[in-house]
């Protein structure tokens, strides 16, 4: 066995969708030919082996390892759904006069669209005093390409994967591994959604998405909480909030400790602790900020728009019976001090 076939044998080998007892001859014509065989006149290993479609066996095992065989009839739908459009550019080089395969651009873009109707109208509904900003980053926090391409190989979909990876131009971003593999539960919700219905895209997108932990505290930022704390109680007609020191010790020491609490009236809006009295008060407005932006629904008495819409098979303006659906109490707007971008305040 010469360079060429051992390189083959090497890659095809790590390659899990392509085991060599699926090609019909291996190895193929293509190693022995010095030229005219491909593009370019080296033999590429790696290139061939992405290539190979991926055998019937993989994508029935992947479909119900992930509890939607029942849905997906024929094993190309999920072939078509692990099949990036950047595919085509390789595919075309190798393969000019053959029909090329069917990608899942169009299938991607329609499952990005229902993953951020979904996030949105849920991250809305549980925490309906979240800013702006705030709930745009948590959405995609739970469903943006990182999130989706750490879900797809949390699926084990990396090995029926097809891309090509390609550089930036002008015209068009660079394709990278984690794009390509984003696309492949964005392409599952969309083929659920067509197959049944949109409640059935939802709770995939449910399952294997929106019900992860994510930290929203961390995405709460504030430049000046006391001031922001101060035009929110404003806002609610409460009273002006105030410091108190409830507790201190070591003031005099090399570590004291001082615990503040912050008060609209009699009621204690938040508490913080510090090294100094500034430290105290300034973490003490911001827990106060969290308790109000933080504020979150009772699970049992989440309600969803997307609930209205009839369980029909990929159509969503067929007629049918509609859920049930009672629109809560619009909460006030957001108000973060100098978020409309006219101050001082650093990006």
């Amino acid at each position: 066995m010469n360079h060429v076939q051992r390189r083959l044998v090497t890659t095809a080998a790590k390659l899990a969708s392509v085991p060599p007892s699926t090609v019909s001859s291996f190895p193929p014509p293509e190693a022995f030919k010095k030229k005219d065989a491909f593009a370019s006149d080296t033999f590429n290993a790696e290139n061939w082996a992405h290539l190979q479609s991926a055998p019937s066996t993989a994508l029935v095992a992947f479909a119900h390892r992930i509890g939607l065989a029942s849905i997906f009839s024929s094993h190309d739908v999920i072939r078509q759904a692990c099949t990036h459009s950047s595919f085509l550019t390789l595919f075309r080089q190798h393969y000019p006069t053959k029909p090329e395969p069917k990608t899942n651009a169009q299938l991607a873009t329609i499952g990005n669209s229902l993953m951020g109707l979904f996030a949105t109208e849920y991250i809305h509904a549980k925490y309906p005093y979240l800013p702006t900003r705030v709930l745009k980053a948590a959405v995609s926090a739970h469903v943006g390409p990182g999130t989706c391409d750490s879900v797809a190989r949390e699926m084990g979909a990396g090995p029926l994967l097809r891309w090509h990876r390609s550089r930036e131009t002008v015209e068009s971003a660079p394709v990278l591994q984690s794009d390509a593999m984003a696309s492949i539960p964005r392409s599952l919700t969309a083929l659920i959604y067509q197959e049944r219905s949109l409640p059935a895209a939802r709770d995939f997108v449910h399952t294997y998405f929106l019900s992860r932990q994510v930290d929203l505290r961390s995405m709460l930022k504030f430049y000046n909480p006391k001031k922001s704390l101060l035009e929110m109680v404003q806002k609610y007609g409460r009273e002006p909030p105030k410091s108190r020191l409830l507790k201190e010790t070591g003031r005099f020491s090399n570590s004291p400790v001082f615990v503040v609490g912050i008060f609209s009236g009699a009621d204690q809006l938040g508490e913080g602790f510090g090294a100094s009295l500034r430290m105290a008060e300034y973490r003490a407005a911001e827990d106060a900020l969290m308790r109000v932006y933080l504020t979150q629904t009772p699970e049992e008495t989440i309600q969803l728009p997307s609930s209205t819409f009839p369980s029909v098979q990929g159509n969503i303006f067929t007629p049918g019976p509609e859920g049930k659906y009672v629109a809560p109490e619009i909460a006030p707007s957001d108000i973060l001090y100098g978020s409309s971008g006219r101050s001082r305040i650093p990006a």
